[in-house]
């Protein structure tokens, strides 16, 4: 299997998202710009000018028209995917952390981060058909969890929002009323802060990346914890097949750390772990540092990761890997 090579950041990455055809893939970093490539041959498209800092994660509209980014410089942006032009920017008090498209589009669920005397918060905005009745109102402001929201995600049918941070508690809550409707046990839950979130394909179940060196599977309407992977190093970001049951973990130490530990070229590496069995199956090894982003094409039949090291690698599986048996 050989990975394509993407470069066209100058910093770590943050967070990568295909479109639902899977033939385009987002990709965020730290470097103010977003990206967009051709996610068959790794062929880099155009970017998204005009943030003022570190981009931390995107979501493109299910028929590839819209993409909302959230950044560090308190904006969230929508742009047309196409020409690249920004339709409208969400101003806030504090940085953008996370951003998440509903069902349907009409409504975006954004994240910000603690900053001076705000807390952090869960915005949920209507975002209009008609860029030009777009308006930068919240339709709903909910308050409540202490430290970073790293991750909000709509639930089934748009009636709930389960949002996951650095308290590492997972919460779910009612998006008419803003009620918080329940928390994940603290018995079975993450040790450490949970870093990273993502939805199954069906959206019936989730899986959360922790530093705490583990990743858990979860039921989406009850919280109810399903499995857990436990791999060696902290986990930054998760993601699952949507062809087969395939859970993939990405990580390794903070960049702060790494230079005293193992210096052996492209020692990061994405855990393939089986999704039922819990057994890890495999891992692809290439990253220079840690791996900051994971996402599976829709098709199931390619993979993309982004590192600390400001690379995309591409990969396309071969045949055999859809026929690894345990």
């Amino acid at each position: 299997m050989r990975p394509i090579l993407m470069k066209g950041h100058e910093r770590p990455l943050t967070f990568l998202k295909y479109n639902r055809e899977g033939d385009l893939l987002f990709s965020c970093a730290k470097d103010h710009t977003p990206t967009v490539w051709f996610a068959d041959d790794g062929e880099r498209l155009g970017t998204y000018r005009g943030h003022n800092g570190a981009v931390w994660s995107c979501d493109v509209s299910r028929d590839s028209t819209r993409l909302i980014t959230a950044s560090a410089d308190q904006t969230a942006k929508l742009w047309n995917v196409q020409t690249g032009e920004q339709l409208h920017t969400f101003n806030f008090d504090s940085p953008a952390r996370s951003v998440d498209f509903s069902v349907g589009d009409n409504l975006a669920v954004i994240t910000t981060d603690p900053f001076m005397a705000f807390t952090s918060a869960i915005h949920v905005k209507r975002i209009a058909s008609d860029p030009s009745e777009q308006t930068g109102d919240s339709v709903l402001v909910l308050k409540g969890p202490q430290g970073r929201i790293n991750r909000a995600v709509w639930g089934p049918l748009n009636r709930t929002i389960i949002s996951a941070g650095e308290d590492s508690i997972i919460r779910r809550w009612d998006t008419e009323t803003g009620k918080l409707l329940q928390e994940s046990e603290p018995e079975v839950g993450h040790t450490k802060q949970i870093t990273s979130l993502a939805k199954s394909a069906d959206g019936s179940h989730f899986v959360t990346g922790s530093l705490d060196k583990s990743a858990k599977l979860w039921d989406i309407r009850d919280l109810s914890l399903i499995k857990t992977y436990v791999t060696e190093r902290p986990v930054n970001a998760v993601t699952m097949s949507p062809l087969l049951d395939h859970v993939v973990l990405g990580g390794g130490q903070d960049a702060s750390s790494v230079t005293t530990t193992d210096h052996r070229a492209g020692k990061f590496e994405a855990k393939f772990f089986d999704k039922i069995l819990q057994e890890e199956i495999g891992g692809v090894k290439g990253h220079f540092g840690p791996i900051n982003a994971l996402a599976f094409n829709p098709d199931g039949k390619s993979f993309s990761s982004g590192g600390e090291d400001g690379y995309v690698r591409l990969h396309h599986f071969d045949p055999d890997y859809f026929s690894i048996k345990i």
